[in-house]
């Protein structure tokens, strides 16, 4: 539940249920989120990976640099990430930013990580696809549920859903088509076709879970 607030729904006529406020989330609540979420994302990311594929976003972005360079993913996201800082600090808060620097941060640790305690020995891509998008995208469910991001689009789709009341699904589903897309230039064409379904699976939870005004009575 977002921690913002937001004017009460309407209530049907002949409904016996009242609009309720929502209940800001404690600092406990808010940590057990972000690791939970972070963590169902570096499993999802693990999937795209394993099966060769790309993800959409600043981590698409990253991934396509850490290929064309060599460099560590969880480098290169922390580092493309800093100048959203200054958007969410202006226009989502300083407790938006901070929450979303500490989760761009731990998934930045447990990319470099992960394959010391995770590996695939063999995975179908098609089932990469959906199964890691669909992980990914209720991972960042959880994380845009306490006003939180992994940063770079996440932060703009929030801010252009609070501001104007876009779907923050269909904002990013949008991008992320985009930057695998750009993958053309130097990955296979059946694998880019995969790394959309993955990244329409992932937005598709969004779209469908994430929307102005939704999980706001009861």
């Amino acid at each position: 539940m977002s921690n913002a607030p937001a004017a009460s729904p309407s209530v049907p006529p002949g409904s016996s249920a009242m609009p309720v406020a929502g209940v800001p989330h404690t600092v406990t609540e808010d940590a057990v989120a972000i690791f939970t979420g972070v963590l169902l994302i570096s499993v999802g990311v693990a999937f795209f990976t394993s099966a060769g594929l790309l993800t959409g976003g600043t981590a698409g972005l990253a991934f396509l640099l850490h290929y064309a360079t060599g460099l560590g993913f969880g480098k290169i996201f922390f580092v493309l990430n800093l100048p959203f800082y200054w958007l969410a600090l202006r226009k989502l808060g300083r407790a938006f930013t901070l929450k979303t620097f500490i989760a761009v941060l731990l998934l930045s640790l447990l990319t470099e990580l992960q394959t010391q305690f995770l590996q695939f020995a063999q995975l179908q891509p098609l089932y990469a696809a959906v199964a890691g998008g669909l992980i990914t995208g209720t991972g960042f469910l959880v994380l845009f549920r306490h006003r939180c991001s992994l940063g770079g689009v996440g932060i703009a789709a929030l801010y252009l859903q609070d501001r104007y009341g876009w779907r923050a699904g269909k904002v990013q589903m949008a991008v992320d088509c985009g930057i695998v897309l750009l993958a053309l230039w130097t990955v296979e064409p059946l694998r880019v076709a995969w790394s959309i379904v993955g990244a329409v699976a992932l937005n598709l939870v969004l779209a469908m879970n994430h929307r102005p005004g939704r999980y706001m009575a009861m």
